[in-house]
């Protein structure tokens, strides 16, 4: 660096080309570089909800500031329609407005300063009278095989491809006029867009730019990161609990360092994100413990060589991962926000089968709602030991019918039996009954519950319920209970990953409050955990 603490040429050049897998026309960006700092934009089609993923390009993004560069962030909402109908006209601007929200919060929670940033939306300039015209100039040049070719790894690709799809690269290549840019910055699925826009830019008279391509990052499943596959992507607002359920899933075969996603994420967001370079892997002392690595390359070998064990890698970068989600999490627990997400990604309801009506034919499935859910009030009348298994608790608990349940509970050495004695909580009713140890359980008493270490907490009634007392979410209180959660749709379980604690130990499901006709259910003091 230089004496006087501003960087040189080279120096902007090397961070802003760091890290990446290609980068096409370096020589036009060190030649801006000696006259004035670059301006550079990344273009984001608002169509499924951002992820994880997205964190490897809001790292550049961070380099690129760093290195003083003028950066815009483009919502490419035109962009998203025309991406074979991703996103209907009717959800595009609240998808918008939502990808502004969440990108924001994910600047916010690696500490990139805003105020360095633009954000233009697509439709802002690309529904001009100029923009219009280019395009049809554009038309005129491009043949259907280059349109095609251009946009084969970003377009979805069908035999009888819209219109639409054609027109999406030339739209993203003027973009790069229109934004008055040095350069474009994308993903290596990008190149052949950029390419495109490289071949012909120049016939309609405007320069050729410079393009910066990030490496693409293995999805947990191992194939491309995908906000429309489920299993491959963690979502920023993912609870603790979806999120170490999706790392648990994650491929991570032993010794393997190839389409490892998890090792990906490390070298690509992680280390770069690091005050100090390292990365820190906690561990008991018999497994190794405290380790730390200085270099991705160090922790990849280790890994290689199988002294780090896939588990206490995943631990790892769970821990990380919900340091950085953590902010994103707490900003969209606001009901405007909680709100914008249900319209912009409004959950959709299962089609039922063919033979509707007839008798033995298919039926609909219903919607996984928490509604099914047979929540209700009950109050622990008697609790004792097991007679045979020294874990568990056995209570007898009035929820409300003309007689008791039996409730089985694993809460011995937790939780105290004096303090079940008499209690008021939530016990989840349909549930099939499930013998345990030899004891019928027919409900089950709903806890916030901590891992490391191992903590739990009945959920707290409201004050003035009484047992039978319905318990329900906000805006789920619509429709009746199962009258019994069928085992093998796993309900209970789909249903149960999206159920946690908030920062205010506020029960919710999907950011949805657990709530009585008295009040909000909450816990004593677990914050941000699962509820089970």
């Amino acid at each position: 660096m230089a004496e006087n603490g501003v960087m040189t040429a080279e120096e902007k050049c090397s961070l802003i080309t760091r890290n990446l897998q290609e980068t096409l026309g370096e020589d036009k960006i060190k030649a801006v570089l000696k006259e004035r700092d670059l301006k550079v934009y990344w273009g984001t089609a608002t169509t499924g909800k951002p992820h994880v993923g997205y964190f490897v390009p809001m790292c550049k993004i961070s380099d690129f500031l760093r290195a003083g560069c003028e950066v815009t962030i483009l919502f490419a909402d035109l962009h998203a329609y025309l991406d074979n109908m991703k996103a209907p006209w009717s959800l595009l601007a609240k998808r918008t407005e939502y990808y502004e929200h969440i990108i924001k919060a994910m600047l916010k929670s690696i500490d990139v300063p805003l105020e360095k940033l633009k954000f233009v939306k697509g439709t802002d300039y690309q529904l001009s009278k100029e923009y219009t015209l280019d395009v049809y100039r554009l038309t005129s040049l491009v043949t259907e095989h280059d349109a095609r070719k251009a946009g084969a790894e970003v377009v979805k690709q069908v035999s009888s491809p819209l219109l639409s799809g054609l027109l999406y690269p030339g739209l993203q290549a003027l973009d790069e006029e229109y934004l008055k840019v040095d350069a474009q910055f994308g993903g290596v699925d990008q190149r052949k867009i950029f390419t495109f826009a490289k071949k012909y830019l120049p016939h309609l008279g405007y320069k050729e730019r410079s393009h910066l391509m990030n490496p693409m990052v293995p999805g947990l499943t191992g194939g491309k990161m995908s906000s429309s596959e489920e299993d491959s992507k963690i979502d920023l607002l993912d609870s603790a609990a979806q999120l170490k359920k999706k790392l648990k899933k994650a491929f991570c075969e032993p010794g393997n360092t190839a389409e490892n996603g998890v090792l990906g994420f490390c070298k690509s967001v992680l280390f770069p994100l690091s005050s100090t370079g390292e990365f820190v892997v906690e561990r008991p002392e018999e497994y190794g413990g405290r380790t730390v690595y200085k270099s991705y390359e160090e922790l990849e070998q280790a890994f290689a060589s199988q002294t780090l064990h896939p588990g206490d890698l995943k631990g790892a970068v769970e821990g990380y991962l919900n340091n950085l989600l953590q902010p994103i999490r707490k900003e969209f627990e606001s009901p405007a926000l909680k709100k914008l997400t249900s319209e912009a990604y409004p959950v959709e309801k299962k089609k039922g089968g063919g033979g509707g009506g007839a008798k033995g034919g298919n039926q609909p499935e219903p919607e996984l709602s928490p509604a099914r859910l047979d929540l209700r009030v009950g109050k622990i009348v008697s609790v004792g030991q097991h007679p045979d298994a020294e874990s568990l608790f056995v209570e007898s608990v009035d929820i409300g019918e003309p007689e008791p349940r039996t409730v089985v509970s694993g809460l011995v050495g937790l939780y105290p039996e004096e303090k079940l004695n008499g209690r008021l909580g939530i016990f989840l009713c349909n549930l099939k009954p499930v013998k345990m140890r030899g004891v019928l359980s027919t409900a089950m008493l709903m806890c916030a519950s901590r891992a490391d270490p191992r903590t739990v907490e009945p959920l707290n009634v409201p004050e003035g319920n009484l047992p039978g007392d319905r318990v329900f979410f906000e805006g789920h209180s619509e429709g009746k209970p199962d009258e019994q959660l069928n085992p093998k749709k796993k309900v209970w379980e789909k249903l149960a990953v999206d159920m946690q604690t908030n920062s205010k130990c506020v029960a919710e499901w999907q950011g949805s409050n657990m709530v009585t006709k008295l009040g909000t259910v909450t816990c004593d003091s677990l914050k941000s955990v699962p509820i089970c």
